[in-house]
Parts: C-alpha cells; sequence; structure tokens
C-alpha cells in the first residue's frame, strides 16, 4: 500500500534514470545487431520495459514497447535475410517476450495506482490506520497515525506495534488475538504511548486479513482518539456519583425516625437483658442456663445494632463504587429494614414476592440499596393521600432474560400521567409539589452505570410499576 503511481513519481525521477534507459536500450539494439550470437539478444529489451513502468506512465510505457520491438525488428532487418530461420524464430520470440512484459508490467502498474489510490484516501481519514503483519510488525502506516503518535510512516514501518506504541490491552493480549483469528475481527478500547511520552485512549477497531486460501496474513487496526471523551466521561461519573452520594445523605435525613426506630430495637433489648442478668445474680441461686440465654440475646442484639449502624455509615459514607457479586434479595431486605418506621408511618406494607434461585447480579450494594430505598419512598409519597384502597407496594424479582435479573416495585398510588412517564428520569423533573426532581435522575445514572434499564408503566387498576434489570454476575464477568 506503500506504492507510488508511475504518473505522480514521473516529475521526481531524476534525468539520469531516463538517459540510462535510452542507452540501455540502445545498447542492446548494438549488441543484438554486431554481435554474431545466435541467441535471442533482443530479450533483453524487456529490462528497458520494465523500467519505464517503474517510472513512466502508461501512454510512455506502451511507446517504449513498440519502440524496443522496433529496433527488433531493425536489427533483424540489418543483419538477416527476410526469410523464415531460425534468426527469425529468435525475433519473435523477443518481440513476442516484449509484449508479454508489457501487458504484464502495465496490469501490475495498474493494480499499484489502486493500491495508491486506495492509500491515499485512507490518509484522508483523521482516525489512524496501520497494518500490521501476523508478527505484528508494521508494514502500513497514514497520516492521521502520523498526526496522532507522532513517528512518520519511515519510522514506523518495521517496528513492532506494542514496542512502538507500548500498548495496554484491556484483556491479555492472547485472548484478544485468540477473539481475532475466531471472528476476524475485535473491538475494544487500548491506551497507547505517543513519541512525545503522552498517552491516549483510543477505541480500536481490529479487523484480520486473510488470502485466497483464507489462511491469515495480517490485520487492519483502525483507532479514533476518545481521549477527551474518556476524560469527560470520568468526570461525569464522578459528579453522579457525589451527586448520588448528597441524595443518600438527604434521605438518611429523611429516614431519621426509622433509623431511631432500627437501632432502637435491638438498644431496648440489650437493656431488658442486662437487667435480667443484674436479677439473676441478685437472685440466691443462680440459674446458668438462664444467664447464658440473657448473655447471648445481649449479644446477639448488640451486633444487631452494630450491623444497623454500619448499613447507616455505609450509605452516609462517600467512596467510590465497588462492584461484586451480590444477592438481589439481600439488596432488598436490607432496604426495607430500614424503612419500617416509614412504612408504618404511612400506614403501608411490603409484599416480597422475590424468587429464590436467581442468579447473582453484578454492582454496588450501597448503590443498588439507594436505588431499592428511593424507589420505595417514591411510592410512599405516591400513595399518601390514597384512602380508597390498601397502602401496598409489591416487590418482585424474577429472571426473564438469562443474562438479567428484573426487580419490579409496585405501588398503589394515584398513578403518573401518560404523557409524564417518559419525562419521570428526567433531572428536574418531578410530579410533586416540593420534589427536586433528582431522585428518579440518580436511580438510571445508577441503574446504567451497571449496565441495566430502568422504566415505569401505569397500573391497569391504578399506581405505578417500575421495572430494572441488572446484569448476572456470570454474563458481566463473561
Amino acid at each position: 500500500m506503500n506504492s507510488k503511481s508511475p504518473s505522480s513519481a514521473l516529475p521526481g525521477v531524476p534525468g539520469l534514470v531516463a538517459v540510462f534507459t535510452g542507452l540501455f536500450a540502445i545498447a542492446v539494439f548494438i549488441i543484438d545487431t554486431v554481435t554474431p550470437l545466435d541467441i535471442a539478444v533482443a530479450v533483453l529489451y524487456v529490462v528497458v520495459v520494465l523500467l519505464a513502468a517503474q517510472y513512466f506512465s502508461r501512454r510512455n510505457v506502451l511507446i517504449v514497447a513498440l519502440g524496443c520491438m522496433a529496433l527488433t525488428l531493425l536489427s533483424y532487418a540489418l543483419t538477416h535475410e527476410p526469410e523464415i530461420d531460425e534468426a527469425a524464430g529468435r525475433c519473435l520470440v523477443s518481440i513476442a517476450a516484449i509484449g508479454a512484459t508489457t501487458f504484464l508490467a502495465l496490469k501490475n502498474q495498474s493494480a499499484n495506482v489502486v493500491l495508491s489510490e486506495q492509500a491515499r484516501l485512507l490518509d484522508l481519514t483523521h482516525d489512524t490506520v496501520f497494518v500490521r503483519d501476523m508478527n505484528d510488525v508494521i508494514t502500513y502506516w497514514n497520516s492521521g497515525a502520523e498526526q496522532l503518535y507522532g513517528w512518520s510512516r519511515y519510522d514506523a514501518i518495521g517496528r513492532v506495534t506494542r514496542q512502538l506504541l507500548k500498548t495496554v490491552f484491556p484483556t491479555p493480549l492472547q485472548e484478544i488475538t485468540a477473539e481475532l483469528l475466531r471472528t476476524g475481527r475485535w473491538e475494544g478500547e487500548l491506551v497507547h504511548t505517543k513519541r512525545d511520552g503522552n498517552t491516549v485512549t483510543v477505541s480500536s477497531r481490529w479487523s484480520l486479513r486473510q488470502d485466497e486460501r483464507g489462511q491469515p496474513i495480517g490485520t487492519l487496526e483502525t483507532n479514533n482518539d476518545i481521549t477527551e471523551g474518556k476524560r469527560s466521561q470520568d468526570a461525569l461519573d464522578r459528579a453522579q456519583t457525589e451527586l448520588a452520594h448528597i441524595n443518600r445523605v438527604v434521605t438518611l435525613g429523611e429516614l431519621t425516625a426509622s433509623i431511631a426506630h432500627e437501632v432502637n430495637q435491638p438498644l431496648t433489648g440489650i437493656v431488658t437483658s442486662s437487667g435480667a442478668c443484674l436479677r439473676l445474680l441478685d437472685h440466691g441461686s443462680l440459674d446458668l442456663t438462664e444467664l447464658r440465654e440473657a448473655l447471648q440475646s445481649i449479644i446477639n442484639d448488640a451486633m444487631r445494632a452494630s450491623e444497623v449502624v454500619q448499613r447507616i455509615r455505609a450509605l452516609s459514607k462517600k467512596t467510590d463504587p465497588q462492584k461484586a457479586a451480590l444477592d438481589v434479595s439481600d439488596i432488598i431486605s436490607d432496604a426495607i429494614r430500614l424503612l419500617q418506621r416509614e412504612l408504618s408511618d404511612h400506614h403501608a406494607s411490603v409484599h416480597l414476592e422475590l424468587t429464590p434461585t436467581l442468579p447473582q447480579v453484578i454492582g454496588d450494594r450501597i448503590q443498588l440499596q439507594q436505588v431499592m430505598i428511593n424507589l420505595v419512598m417514591n411510592g410512599l409519597e405516591a400513595m399518601a393521600d390514597v384512602i380508597e384502597r390498601p397502602r401496598r407496594i409489591v416487590i418482585r424479582s424474577s429472571q426473564t432474560e438469562p443474562d438479567r435479573v428484573l426487580v419490579e416495585i409496585q405501588d398503589a398510588g394515584r398513578g403518573v400521567e401518560p404523557q409524564n412517564l417518559d419525562r419521570l428520569f428526567n433531572a428536574f423533573f418531578s410530579t410533586k409539589p416540593n420534589g427536586m426532581g433528582m431522585g428518579l435522575s440518580i436511580c438510571r445514572s445508577i441503574v446504567q452505570a451497571h449496565g441495566g434499564k430502568i422504566w415505569a408503566s401505569s397500573n391497569p387498576d391504578g399506581g405505578t410499576t417500575f421495572r430494572l434489570t441488572l446484569l448476572c454476575a456470570v454474563d458481566a464477568h463473561g
């Protein structure tokens, strides 16, 4: 793909090359005419044709070939009688060789012109395009690659790609190569080091090149610089994480009564069990069994209080997301425990329909708990003025797709106007008079960051159902 068309190369060809071609043709003519060799000396004119094809245009190559044929005939006419003999045969062989060589040279020249045009088209793109053989050695390097990485094609061609660019792969290179050989393509993000030492993140696409027998002969790699986009996305992720943390803190403030109730229960149990221990000690004869049971109750209540405090601290603490394999039922149960007092204050109940054999999902426990709390709180607020039917929230979990778990949270509130369903998750949009319009928007950001999706629909008998999907842990890791 580095070939140049003869016509474009001609203006830069030194005059000595053209002179040498002419002198070589004259030398062949003299040898063919003067020396009494019984061989087809004129066949050497093919060298003249090949030289012309390398540097001259198609028209000029044809002129040179016809000139060589004319010199061959002229030499034969000057040295032989016009009759069918061995010399005439050698003359015909020479002319045939010149003709065949001219045909093949022009065909090769046309192919080179096509390749040259293709190479020029690749130089028009701003993306980096380069070709490497099966040993990862660069054989083509376009102008986009020159501009991005800083190496000219003369510096890059012949170098090993991963060594030149100090490539950082998202997965082991052996796995990427195996996928490329298996499917013929690979896509992913790479980190490259430029000539000036700065790193760049690129969206990379690899296509396997094969010969006519289907054997791999190299790879065409196209890279698009996404460094700035990556930085912007990272900044957006940090902003969303910060906003999610603020939302959690605000929500915890709203759940103060529930938190106090959740902590007060085990503390009350500790006080009661401690009083029982004192009474047993004041009694004349100790009942060790009762004392042991009372002490065990104290331990159990203390651990329960500690778990509550840990959950509250985790929700209030600002940390980076830490994804792991999680049980959806545990996440839902933890959220409901914190909402017991809110449910009581709203005279509402929760009905759980959780599938016990669901696969684990991949996600951050704190963020997913935040989603569940936000959606249940949203349902409680939607049912605040409902008096004609029970205020009940139904939470279901199921697996409707091989790689995803579905969670549904259904309330019995007034419902949402159809024209507002698609706007529920927009930032600053709220159907509540005093709503900030951030809770559902944050839920969507968290779910999407986990590779899932969230949407809402109206129930036939009133109320709204929020549905969200989460990736299964096996699929996310695979």
